[in-house]
């Protein structure tokens, strides 16, 4: 049970946009949307629904328009629609339109050239600049305009990221308006350690503006990591179910920490995530049936923890 005096967490669920975009083969929309209520089943109250990119560089998010507008009406939940550039945010803005409409815009810095370059075209200055106006402008349409700022762990390009860049590019963000700034760990390189000591910063930089975690678990450290962030101030994470996910321009990328194993953690830890876990588990079998095959989530397939009768025992009366 929980502990009430464990602050609580918020996770934002990201399956059908982070978890899906680096899919090779095209999940159909009516499938994503069925994703999406199992998710809002599950507890989800914020979720990352769609990215607004050339379909010719990531074909998984073609539907994008399509998945919004049949997107349901579900009290106390938020839409987020992740925006790689001002051509994305307008698209963001015209989903206002619609009977259910986005209700953030999520956007993106790198915390590198090489990277940023690749992914988005740009070098940071320039991100920076494109940044600014991006938020600027999705605020001012009504959206909650949040940044996410990638690569800050650790580049596929480039290695190391200084700790003092991401802190700085943390405060640009944070004057160009951003409500919320997410730290994500893209490729999957940090340690708790690390992830402590630059969560603790980037919350005395920013502060009161919240700060979100974002980890891929290729190294098998997300959950670990998580928990460094949670220990250092953070209470707010990106997770995928079944732990799904990778990014078609960082190479040697996995999956997003599995939802799963954030709520196994937290909830076994005293701390409230608003999910309930064993939703979560028969979404997990959901749609590795739609996928055909096993999600990578390890809470997913060892489920809860429940003891078993020993060999032989006599069945309970």
């Amino acid at each position: 049970m929980s502990d009430p005096a464990a602050a609580a967490v918020s996770i934002v669920e990201v399956a059908p946009r982070d978890g899906l975009q680096n899919e090779s083969g095209f999940v159909e929309t009516g499938n994503k949307l069925q994703l999406i209520d199992h998710l809002i089943g599950m507890g989800a109250r914020r979720i990352e629904v769609a990215s607004f990119v050339n379909p010719r560089r990531v074909p998984q998010m073609a539907d994008a328009e399509a998945v919004i507008a049949g997107l349901p009406a579900a009290f106390g939940v938020r839409f987020i629609g992740l925006c790689l550039n001002e051509r994305g945010v307008d698209r963001a803005i015209a989903t206002l339109a619609a009977a259910r409409p986005l209700d953030e815009a999520g956007c993106v810095l790198v915390a590198t050239d090489s990277f940023g370059i690749i992914n988005q075209g740009q070098r940071i200055e320039d991100g920076i600049a494109a940044n600014s106006a991006m938020l600027k402008k999705a605020a001012a349409a009504g959206l909650y305009a949040q940044v996410t700022i990638s690569a800050a762990f650790g580049c596929p390009y480039e290695g190391a990221v200084p700790e003092d860049r991401v802190v700085e590019l943390a405060a640009r963000m944070a004057a160009a308006g951003a409500r919320e700034i997410a730290l994500a760990d893209t490729i999957g390189v940090a340690v708790p350690a690390q992830v402590a000591a630059l969560t603790a910063r980037v919350i005395a930089t920013i502060a009161p503006i919240p700060i979100r975690l974002h980890f891929h678990d290729t190294r098998g450290l997300a959950p670990a990591n998580a928990w460094a962030g949670y220990q250092a101030g953070c209470r707010t994470f990106d997770s995928a179910l079944g732990g799904l996910g990778g990014c078609p321009f960082a190479p040697g990328a996995a999956g997003n920490v599995g939802t799963e194993e954030l709520l196994y953690m937290f909830e076994k830890s005293g701390v409230a995530t608003g999910y309930d876990l064993h939703s979560a588990l028969a979404a997990n079998v959901w749609f590795a049936g739609v996928m055909g095959r096993p999600l990578p989530s390890r809470a997913g397939k060892a489920g809860d923890f429940a003891p078993r009768p020993l060999p032989g025992a006599p069945p309970a009366l």
